[in-house]
Order: structure tokens, then C-alpha cells, then sequence
């Protein structure tokens, strides 16, 4: 059980590696030097071999935990846009994005330290469960009992479990929440938050309180060990820093949930 009395603990993940080619859209090395888990895009929605070797080197000399963040095939539109995929060619997908950001982790001397689903299958994830238990199945082939990141509450908690692999829980300081305790879809008003302000306080909330104010206003309770902090915003990285520096000044401990960064021993 967890010490009431105990500082809060809270990981700091942000999506990285999302290039292709020369067309690069985060600010990998100063994010990497706030965040304590990265995201790395295995080349379905963004990113490419070299990038992918280049942010696993510098997470690893940073001692920042490698996770691969799956996705549908959809460079064109970032993973954004709902697709529809038999269950059994999404998990072989899923196993061949872990395996492939595998490859560039070893050679940094590190390993994939979690799997964490990206854009729309993230979100379908939260309520298909054929869709999550589709990618679960492809993390299972992928060997090891590999931590999922996701929604609290989400089919792919559930789905995981199921497969008795450990689940981490996540909140999100600069998007909206229903009062279901869902991100507000990206295309309605107000979904992303942009003020540096507001986006600190809601980190100290989730972190400290364990609460969350809805769009309609409500008060929600979360429940969240590690918080996204978008990096394919502008200020991202200045931002990253506030938070981090806001949230250690209030007592929060910021360590990661897994424990596989440099040296790869799991």
C-alpha cells in the first residue's frame, strides 16, 4: 500500500523522435533533459531509423527510460485519423514497431523500457476492446512483460491486466478532460490547453491532489503516475522545464516508473 504520508511521485514522459527525413517537429535534447520516460515514434506516425538511433543514444547517456510509441500506419496524417485494422495485422504491426526501436535501444545500451499507443489508437484504445486487445497481444510477441502506458479506466488497462502485464497510469496537463474522465477529442474547441499558467497548475493537481477540473467545470479525481507533457507544441521544451521546476518546488519526486534506462538491465 502507499504511504499517505509519503511524498508524491510522479514521471515526466514526452513524445519524441517526431521527424521523418528532414522535417523534424520536437526538440528532442532539451525535452530529454526534463523528461524522466521518452516516447520514441517507431516510424508509423513519425519518425525513421536515424532518428530513432539518434534519441535512443541521448536517452540513454541521460539515463531517460525508452518506450515505443506504437501507432496505425499513417505518416500522412501523424497517426491522427481513425483507421480501421483486423485485430491480427495490428498486433504483428505493434511487435514489429517494438522490435524495430529494440534494435537501436540495445545498441545505446539500453533497452524498451514500456509501450505506450499514440494518437487515434491511443484513443480507440480507451473503448474497443478488440483494438486493445489487439495491441497488447502484438506487446506480448514482442517478448517481455513490457509496462503499458494509458488512460486510467481504458480497455487497454483492462486488456492487460488480462495478460498480467503491468499497467501505468497517465494524465495529461495540456488537454481537456470530460466529465467521463476522457480527453476532449482534439477537434472540438478548447481540447488542447495553451496557457503555461493554467497547464502548471493542472500538473501540481494531478500530481499532488489527484484531481482534475472538466471541461463543464467538474471536479474529477485521477489518478496518474506519470504525466504527458506534449513536445509538437510551441514552447514545448520551456514549458517541460516550468513544469518540472514547479512540481519539484511542491515536494513532488520525479522519478520514472520503469527501470530500464542506461546500462539495459531490466
Amino acid at each position: 500500500m502507499t504511504d499517505p504520508a509519503a511524498p508524491p511521485v510522479i514521471d515526466l514522459n514526452a513524445d519524441l523522435g517526431e521527424g521523418f527525413g528532414r522535417w523534424q517537429l520536437t526538440d528532442d535534447d532539451a525535452l530529454l533533459s526534463v523528461v524522466t520516460s521518452a516516447n520514441v515514434a517507431c516510424g508509423f506516425h513519425a519518425g525513421d531509423p536515424s532518428t530513432m538511433r539518434r534519441v535512443c543514444e541521448r536517452a540513454a547517456e541521460r539515463g531517460v527510460v525508452i518506450g515505443a510509441q506504437v501507432s496505425y500506419r499513417d505518416l500522412a496524417g501523424f497517426g491522427r485519423r481513425a483507421m480501421e485494422v483486423p485485430p491480427d495485422e495490428l498486433a504483428d504491426e505493434i511487435t514489429y514497431q517494438i522490435g524495430a526501436l529494440e534494435v537501436f535501444a540495445r545498441a545505446a545500451g539500453a533497452r524498451v523500457g514500456y509501450v505506450k499507443p499514440h494518437g487515434a489508437l491511443y484513443n480507440r484504445c480507451v473503448h474497443d476492446e478488440e483494438q486493445a486487445a489487439a495491441v497488447i497481444a502484438g506487446i506480448r510477441a514482442a517478448g517481455d512483460a513490457l509496462p503499458v502506458l494509458g488512460l486510467p479506466g481504458s480497455q487497454l488497462h483492462r486488456a492487460a491486466r488480462d495478460a498480467r502485464l503491468p499497467v501505468v497510469t497517465e494524465a495529461f496537463a495540456d488537454r481537456a478532460y470530460t466529465a467521463r474522465g476522457t480527453l476532449v477529442p482534439r477537434r472540438e474547441p478548447g481540447a488542447v490547453i495553451h496557457d503555461g499558467d493554467e497547464v502548471v497548475k493542472r500538473a501540481l493537481g494531478m500530481a499532488r491532489d489527484h484531481a482534475v477540473t472538466t471541461i463543464d467545470g467538474q471536479q474529477r479525481a485521477i489518478t496518474a503516475r506519470s504525466l504527458c507533457l506534449h513536445g509538437d507544441t510551441p514552447g514545448a521544451a520551456v514549458l517541460a522545464r516550468r513544469v518540472r521546476a514547479e512540481l519539484t518546488a511542491a515536494g513532488v519526486h520525479i522519478r520514472s516508473f520503469a527501470p530500464r534506462a542506461a546500462g539495459g538491465a531490466a
